[in-house]
């Protein structure tokens, strides 16, 4: 867990605090600047987990290296397939 993840954390809890005030108190734009703290705490403890799975991809990563060294055409034809998956959902198909 690195600081952008705790900075999330804790815009989050802000956040969950603010709307339950604006609950309470009928105050709809403290209630909405809740909401709005809540989705930004949320982006950050994303943006800190894709951080930290970065910083150490783990055995996972190193086994698609390991397949990718020694089977370099079954590599190349399932990030093509993939590819065309993502580019026509993309597109609607």
């Amino acid at each position: 867990m690195n600081a952008t993840t705790l900075n999330g954390d804790a815009q989050d809890l802000g956040g969950n605090v603010k709307e339950t005030i604006g609950k309470v108190t009928g105050d709809r734009s403290l209630q909405n600047e809740g909401i709005a703290d809540q989705l930004a705490g949320n982006a950050r403890q994303i943006a800190g987990a894709a951080k930290d799975a970065f910083n150490n991809p783990g055995p996972v990563v190193e086994k698609a290296k390991g397949f990718a060294q020694a089977r370099p055409y079954a590599t190349a034809a399932l990030v093509g397939v993939v590819g065309l998956a993502v580019l026509n959902s993309l597109r609607g198909k």
